[in-house]
């Protein structure tokens, strides 16, 4: 079937709810679905330059991937002396060296459903969930995570411990977006539709959710979600971890009591040559 029947097909197995279950035409269409996805030819979210964000979600190929999970049951997946149980709808995709991703041995997982494109770099151990997007020359680091429908662009580099939440629910949200050639640092996470635009920069440590505010001290504004639209990190920014101080309370500085300060994330630069050429490791481990 071509993408608008397969669309059709999969809204109407969604919203058939519970009665959808062992019908076998809405099993066809999440199979059908899930191997588009895998291709690369479906994706949760896609660039649309007509949206504010520069994107726009596919709020059926969510419906599908949830239709999936309502259709599974329970089965046996162990492999060799591991036990593992999961949804048979949703088992750890296999690889063959024709597919051109490097996938380094040691625990490492990726779920079916997930596109991964050819060049990435899979280091161990490391998780990408169903509906996730991982394109050309990523590389996805150690105990790093691409949740539920995150799109990861091109030359990524996700550093060691990266967590890029998960965005399923509700079906219209933005997942997290990490555009083309942005490095996110080691132990950072990126959650709730948050959008990191082109060759951004997350030092290690860096947490971003839709109620983050970022403060940029080049252009003097502070950054934050709206109700339509998610926490937007500008092409080339360099965020690092940040404090300011608690303004009320026991925790302002002039009441002598606790002194407090909270996270804060500051844009301290925009990228140039020479961050460039700090992040040139990335070619050499590729």
């Amino acid at each position: 079937m071509n993408i608008t029947q397969l669309q059709q097909a999969v809204e109407s197995a969604f919203a058939a709810g519970p009665a959808a279950i062992g019908d076998q035409s809405a099993m066809d269409a999440f199979l059908a679905l899930r191997a588009a996805l895998e291709r690369g030819e479906i994706r949760s979210a896609q660039p649309d330059p007509a949206s504010p964000t520069g994107w726009r979600v596919n709020a059926w190929v969510k419906q599908g991937i949830l239709l999936g999970f309502r259709l599974g049951a329970l089965a046996d997946s162990s492999a060799g002396a591991l036990s593992f149980v999961d949804k048979h709808t949703y088992p750890a995709r296999q690889f063959a060296p024709a597919d051109g991703i490097r996938i380094v041995p040691g625990g490492s997982s990726v779920r079916a459903g997930a596109y991964v494109a050819r060049g990435v770099v899979c280091m161990p151990p490391m998780y990408i969930n169903a509906g996730a997007w991982v394109d050309e020359g990523t590389m996805v680091d150690s105990h790093a995570l691409v949740g539920s429908c995150a799109q990861i662009g091109k030359r990524v580099h996700l550093s060691a411990a990266a967590q890029i939440g998960g965005v399923l629910e509700p079906i219209n949200a933005s997942p997290v977006i990490i555009e083309d050639d942005a490095l996110i640092g080691g132990n950072t996470g990126v959650y709730e539709g948050t959008i990191v635009r082109q060759g951004a920069v997350l030092a290690p440590g860096t947490i971003l959710t839709r109620g983050t505010p970022v403060f940029d001290l080049v252009n003097g504004t502070i950054l934050r979600a709206t109700a339509d639209q998610p926490l937007i990190i500008p092409a080339n920014a360099v965020v690092v971890p940040g404090s300011r101080a608690v303004s009320k309370g026991k925790g302002h500085p002039s009441s002598q009591d606790w002194g407090l300060s909270l996270y804060a994330p500051v844009i301290v630069k925009y990228r140039d040559e020479k961050t460039d050429l700090s992040t040139t490791l990335e070619d050499l481990l590729r």
